[in-house]
């Protein structure tokens, strides 16, 4: 048996729309998972890029997490194998300034949204023995960072989350682990790769010399998905090039 092969699997990619959930949704696709792509807005690009590396059609599903309950009625009506967790937005001001509504529309996104969800997926995958919960945290799961404190704050949420999942469920077969990842290539982060400056500093710090590729993330979330990874309980997996060891 290939440890890397998700053949037979079915995957859910929450925020698979764009950037590194996309990528995610790719490389699952490629090691022969069925993927459902679900984003607030449409997925056909990235099923589009599913049909180029696999025969499997893969398929959109439109989900909101402004609603944190969006999904939990999903996992009772089909067998899903296989949870990424990715969806989540980002609010920009200074501490001082921060309003309520922007903590909890990132708080009910990146965080209620992200537990209602794996309680719901593990209420159907506990009985079946087996099951994957692949949670995207960030640098920011461990750093402070400056001018984002809802979004900090639930990612440091994220990391936790991942840890007590991984406590209560690895006995029942449940795999919860977490990627944070770097400075990647996105769409979020083309104002900072567009100001020499900034950019300068940020690769100084970079070990590895260069910004991360959404693959990066992509294929890592294969390997957490895999049963390659059926004795990592509980881990925050760091792909940042070396960022946080500087």
């Amino acid at each position: 048996m290939n440890p890397f092969s998700l053949g037979g699997q079915v995957a859910l990619v929450t925020g698979a729309n764009t950037g590194i959930g996309q990528a995610i949704a790719v490389a699952l696709s490629q090691a022969g998972a069925d993927v459902i792509a679900a984003g607030r807005r449409d997925c056909g690009e990235t099923l589009a890029l599913m049909g180029q590396v696999s025969e499997k059609a893969g398929r959109g599903l439109r989900l909101d997490f402004s609603d944190p309950m969006a999904a939990c009625d999903l996992f009772a009506s089909e067998r899903i194998d296989i949870l990424v967790n990715n969806a989540g937005i980002i609010r920009r001001a200074d501490a001082v300034d921060f309003s309520e509504a922007d903590w909890d529309e990132v708080m009910d996104t990146n965080l209620k949204a992200l537990f209602f969800t794996c309680q719901a997926f593990a209420r159907a995958a506990l009985p079946r023995g087996r099951g994957k919960i692949v949670n995207i945290a960030s640098l920011l799961s461990f750093q402070g960072g400056i001018r984002v404190p809802s979004y900090t704050a639930s990612k440091h949420g994220v990391a936790g989350l991942t840890k007590l999942m991984a406590n209560e469920w690895a006995a029942g077969g449940l795999n919860v682990n977490a990627i944070a990842p770097g400075y990647i290539e996105t769409n979020n982060t083309t104002a900072l790769r567009a100001d020499p400056d900034r950019s300068r500093a940020i690769l100084d710090r970079i070990p590895a010399g260069r910004w991360g590729r959404p693959e990066d993330i992509g294929q890592t979330a294969v390997f957490l998905s895999a049963p390659a990874s059926d004795y990592i309980n509980g881990a925050v997996l760091n792909v940042d090039g070396g960022w946080l060891a500087r």
